[in-house]
């Protein structure tokens, strides 16, 4: 099979590969369509933690692909059957797994993380993930290259939930990238009176509009504070989601925030650029709740994949571009373009 294959920093190579062999409890999916994400980007970059000097491996963890074979003892499924994979799986037995935060556990396994992943022809799903659930069902009806966006909406959707997006709120979004559109639409769906989103980009605001904004702020040209002012009656937004890795953005949301807000630090910082000075006090006098969530647990994806089949989201737009593997040079200066959202590959498709 064809297989892209991490070798080191700024090395990926399209390799033949076996298609990998199926164990007990174990399913063969071809893979017919893979996300590129930030955290794609960075393993390229050589700045993942689990692609340490020496890591050969494929990476991947967005895919939608088709059951081909079966493992013995596997039971419930079909080959043929069209699939979503939820990425992450725990080791079952610990305090974060048993409480449902499969995505904190310390020894957790991921696709494309820390075992072969998606940007392939074929991939092998293990036992483990599939006694743990991560196995979804997809309608055949869904776009594939949509389903793949399955994964960061249910990050968005445990990010929202830590601060409790609900009706009659003001939601400030600070970027709009494919996790900031995200968050526009599932704002909107979840009842939000008003949904303002900021941007230094200006071009990627119009979606943003399109998706459900009812006010984007280009923060080159306007004052973002005096718009969420106007906006919210001089109170401040009740919810602030920092969805772009920018530092001034998590000190300036804690200024945005209405008197008991609530903010989420949703898009980490380059690790040698975390330390960011803010002021407590306005956190302690303004009586703001300020969180922080990663990833997503396997709960997360089925309630993600269950909104989209029930279209109440459609993550068609975001799609900015499919490619097969053998572009993947191509596939990957795209989606490190502000002009791109989602890149996918489609392994199925010939060069």
């Amino acid at each position: 099979m064809k297989a892209l294959v991490y070798h080191g920093k700024e090395d990926l190579r399209l390799e033949e590969r076996p298609i990998p062999s199926v164990g007990p409890g174990e399913v063969l999916l071809r893979v017919l369509r893979a996300g590129i994400c930030g955290t794609d980007l960075r393993i390229l970059h050589g700045a993942h933690r689990h692609y340490p000097s020496g890591v050969v491996r494929i990476p991947g963890h967005e895919v939608v692909g088709e059951i081909v074979t079966l493992g013995e003892g596997v039971s419930g499924w079909q080959v043929g059957q069209r699939v979503f994979v939820a990425p992450n799986t725990g080791c079952g037995h610990c305090r974060q797994c048993v409480s449902g935060n499969n995505n904190r556990c310390p020894d957790f396994c991921a696709l494309g993380i820390t075992i072969d992943g998606a940007f392939a022809e074929y991939v092998c799903i293990p036992a483990a993930a599939l006694r743990q659930g991560n196995l979804i069902p997809l309608d055949k009806t869904v776009d594939p290259a949509a389903a793949v966006l399955i994964e960061p909406l249910a990050c968005v959707l445990r990010g929202q939930d830590a601060v409790a997006v609900s009706a009659g709120d003001v939601v400030l979004i600070m970027g709009a990238g494919p996790i900031g559109i995200l968050h526009t639409m599932l704002a909107r769906v979840r009842g939000a009176a008003r949904v303002i989103v900021s941007e230094v980009w200006g071009a990627r605001l119009t979606l943003a509009a399109a998706v459900g904004a009812d006010r984007t702020v280009d923060v080159n040209v306007e004052d973002l504070q005096q718009v969420v002012l106007s906006e919210s009656d001089g109170a401040g937004a009740d919810v602030v989601i920092v969805a772009a890795p920018v530092a001034t953005a998590q000190q300036s949301a804690l200024e945005l925030a209405a008197l008991g807000g609530r903010v989420n630090f949703f898009g980490g910082l380059p690790k040698d650029q975390s330390i960011v000075p803010i002021d407590t006090n306005l956190i302690h006098y303004k009586e703001l709740l300020v969180t922080g969530t990663t990833a997503c647990n396997t709960y997360d994806c089925w309630r993600a994949a269950t909104l989209v089949r029930a279209g109440r989201i459609d993550l068609t737009c975001l799609v900015s571009g499919i490619y097969p593997l053998e572009r993947f040079a191509e596939a990957f200066a795209a989606a490190q373009q502000r002009s791109a959202l989602k890149i996918v590959f489609d392994p199925t498709q010939m060069q």
